[in-house]
């Protein structure tokens, strides 16, 4: 990748392990887990939820990691897992400790590899892919990467204007995740004043004709697929995320709901990872995907929006808590499922209940949507403002 500076049509370019060397430093004692995320922070994993991390045991393949190290994840490189670390802790073996030996700002370069990954240009040159993620945990791969190193003056001020630049960026997005956090905490309480002082007279089975898991195979991925099998990552507080999914082919399809499509109507409840989450069936081209499981509504006792909202109760998801099984990842086992003790009413009283919160509801999701969508825009202005500032693009010199 060509970057450019003022002043000069093209950078000079050294491989990363001119640049840096590669640290084994022992495990501290009492070490924490330190954990390089995608957003380019290093830090421990204390100081971030914990969701779809494991907690390892065994520390002894780890390796030590302190305040100021330069960190590069060899799996996680092409996600933006590139950073200089805030604490000191034990790391995962796929992860690169370094430290410079060139004249190099730390935070330049982790810019620089975050653009080079955005961007394909790392998946290009890498030699290894596992599991669709280029493998750079081989040293002698990373340290072939080639990094554009203009002087180290124009280095800082580069990153200088960006600290200030990307900080302003950042507390507003702070701002709308505070202000999605305290709107989905309204929206539950909606949901808690209509469930709190119902006793559950039946079993979650009582308002559905079957409960249908998955099938324990991943679905074969289709470019071109014109369906999708939901995943877990396709439901989230309610609603269906489209596109989160695999795209699969009308054969897979098939092959997927041999015993019945899902039906508009119904319920799809995901057991794991995370367990707990539920939605309507938005259309009839989907599949069960993995960790998903579908509630056939049985029209006769229940309406499916009305569940939808009970499965969100304090009651019904402290049921699922206490019931889990998994030491790591909790998974709401069919069985508990089917048992899960609910509030079934005559279904008029379901629809009137159901018609309120989603009428209820229905603003603050607007005000959801709405900031969901400003922290997308937020963020792909910062990614552009970095970019254009590291290529050049942007004259830092002569911005006060």
């Amino acid at each position: 990748m060509t970057l450019t500076w003022p002043g000069a049509p093209e950078l000079p370019q050294l491989p990363f392990g001119r640049l840096f060397r590669r640290l084994e430093r022992p495990i501290p004692e009492g070490a924490a887990i330190v954990t390089a995320y995608t957003d380019g922070q290093v830090t421990l994993r204390s100081n971030r939820k914990k969701e779809r991390y494991h907690e390892a045991a065994d520390l002894s393949s780890f390796q030590g990691v302190e305040v100021g190290d330069f960190v590069v994840h060899g799996l996680d490189i092409l996600r933006g897992s590139v950073g200089i670390s805030d604490s000191a802790g034990a790391m995962s073996p796929v992860v690169s400790v370094c430290e410079p030996v060139g004249a190099v700002d730390l935070r330049y370069v982790a810019h620089v590899i975050r653009i080079q990954a955005a961007t394909g240009y790392t998946k290009a040159m890498a030699r290894g892919i596992r599991e669709g993620g280029a493998d750079f945990r081989r040293w002698g791969t990373l340290a072939e990467l080639p990094i554009p190193v203009p002087p180290l003056e124009y280095q800082r001020r580069v990153c200088d204007y960006l600290d200030r630049e990307t900080a302003r960026i950042d507390t507003l997005i702070e701002e709308q995740q505070r202000l999605i956090e305290m709107l989905h905490e309204r929206r539950h309480s909606l949901v808690e004043v209509a469930f709190c002082d119902r006793m559950p007279n039946a079993r979650l089975q009582n308002a559905c004709i079957d409960v249908v898991d998955c099938p324990h195979t991943t679905p074969e991925a289709s470019d071109d697929g014109e369906y999708e099998a939901v995943r877990t990552a396709s439901v989230r507080h309610g609603k269906f995320r489209p596109g989160n999914g695999i795209p699969v082919t009308a054969d897979t399809w098939s092959a997927r709901n041999a015993g019945g499509a899902p039906a508009i109507g119904d319920v799809l409840f995901t057991r794991e990872a995370p367990a707990g989450e539920a939605c309507m069936v938005p259309n009839n081209r989907i599949c069960l995907g993995q960790r998903m499981v579908l509630l056939r509504i049985d029209s006769s006792a229940c309406i499916g929006r009305f569940l939808l909202w009970q499965i969100y109760s304090d009651r019904v998801q402290d049921y699922f808590v206490l019931s889990a099984n998994g030491s790591t990842v909790a998974n709401v086992r069919l069985p508990v499922l089917r048992t899960t003790p609910i509030w079934l009413p005559n279904l008029d009283e379901q629809r009137r209940i159901a018609d309120e919160l989603d009428e209820q509801t229905a603003k603050i999701d607007q005000l959801i949507t709405e900031s969901e969508r400003f922290i997308e825009l937020a963020r792909e202005r910062r990614s552009a403002l970095i970019t254009a500032a590291v290529t050049g693009q942007i004259d830092v010199s002569k911005v006060a």
